[in-house]
């Protein structure tokens, strides 16, 4: 596969991601700003860091409220990881190869684009935006769906695969790292029903509040950063994504527990075996900011390792889409 091609559909899945994780955000947002009633305009600002635009948003929008917020990352062309420039990315990546995806995902996708851009011009949007961002999700979802169902299982499904999670694994740390380290910086609010309330509110914007009663019932900080961080079996845990990812890429690399040869294989196996053995006392214990820092520090330095080995053209090539792909 040329690596243009696998650089491309990458980060069409990565960005289709991106999007879908922004739109969750802010829908479990509106719905906790009901919950909580009046006075709550401060907890619109965290949702910026948690993408990590909150200079860029400062230099455009200064103090945040619920409306700027939407606006600078739903619809603002100028941020580049707004839901409206990650659609409109992951369209030009999809429609540079168009001959490695099936035509229904093309359709949908181009189709995801218009409506978002439609919907960037529609006044009603800012008003009522709760149908929205439940549309970007299930329609980010649908696309899941149809690449599933209608794309060949072969290497470049299997970036796509790992484009998706290594997003999905970024995402999931960060809205967590808010979480902590933003949303509730006083200790004696812990407990209370408000804290009850927002760590249900983080567990629905990784639609994981269904399974995390399942398999512990009542909500605590640690239990709550273990389901998200180390649990195998959830999807939108950091340790599930990591371990779907590594096994896309011994598919692509023909690595089944054989010696390694790529650093991409190296950094992100390292980086999946950690997280095997970790455990979510220790992880408290040195610091739940800190582990997750160094957790997305790493994370990038998959991401790089997989450009320089797969992605990264020979000398005197050009990636035509290369300057433009945002690792956020």
């Amino acid at each position: 596969m040329l690596s243009r091609v696998a650089d491309s559909i990458f980060w069409m899945s990565r960005y289709i991601e991106r999007a879908e994780n922004v739109a969750r955000f802010i829908h479990v947002n509106l719905r906790l700003a009901i919950d909580l009633g009046p006075g709550t305009a401060g907890q619109w600002a965290p949702l910026i860091y948690t993408t990590g635009d909150q200079d860029l948003f400062a230099e455009r929008f200064g103090e945040p409220d619920q409306r700027k917020v939407i606006q600078f990352l739903a619809f603002d062309g100028e941020n580049p990881n707004s839901i409206l420039s990650c659609l409109r990315s992951a369209r030009e990546n999809a429609r540079t190869v168009r001959e490695m995806i099936s035509s229904l995902m093309w359709e949908e996708i181009n189709k995801f684009f218009l409506n978002v851009r439609a919907a960037a011009h529609n006044q009603n949007v800012l008003d009522n935006p709760f149908d929205f961002f439940h549309q970007v999700i299930l329609h980010s979802h649908l696309i899941d769906g149809i690449t599933a169902a209608t794309m060949s299982h072969g290497e470049a499904w299997h970036f796509s695969q790992i484009g998706r999670l290594l997003e999905r694994a970024d995402k999931t740390s960060r809205i967590l790292d808010v979480k902590y380290f933003t949303l509730l910086p006083s200790v004696a609010e812990v407990g209370l029903a408000v804290d009850t309330i927002q760590w249900s509110a983080l567990l629905e914007s990784a639609s994981a509040l269904e399974m995390y009663r399942k398999v512990h019932g009542r909500i605590t900080p640690a239990q709550v950063a273990d389901f998200l961080i180390l649990d195998r079996e959830f999807p939108r845990a950091m340790h599930f994504c990591l371990i779907e990812a590594e096994d896309s890429l011994a598919a692509i690399t023909g690595n089944r527990g054989g010696r390694i040869y790529s650093s991409a294989e190296q950094k992100l196996g390292r980086l999946r075996s950690e997280l095997n053995y970790a455990r979510i006392d220790e992880i408290m214990q040195q610091g739940l900011h800190e582990f997750i820092d160094q957790f997305q520090i790493r994370l990038n330095d998959v991401g790089l390792a997989l450009d320089e080995t797969f992605f990264t053209p020979p000398v005197g090539g050009v990636t035509p889409l290369a300057q433009t792909q945002q690792s956020a």
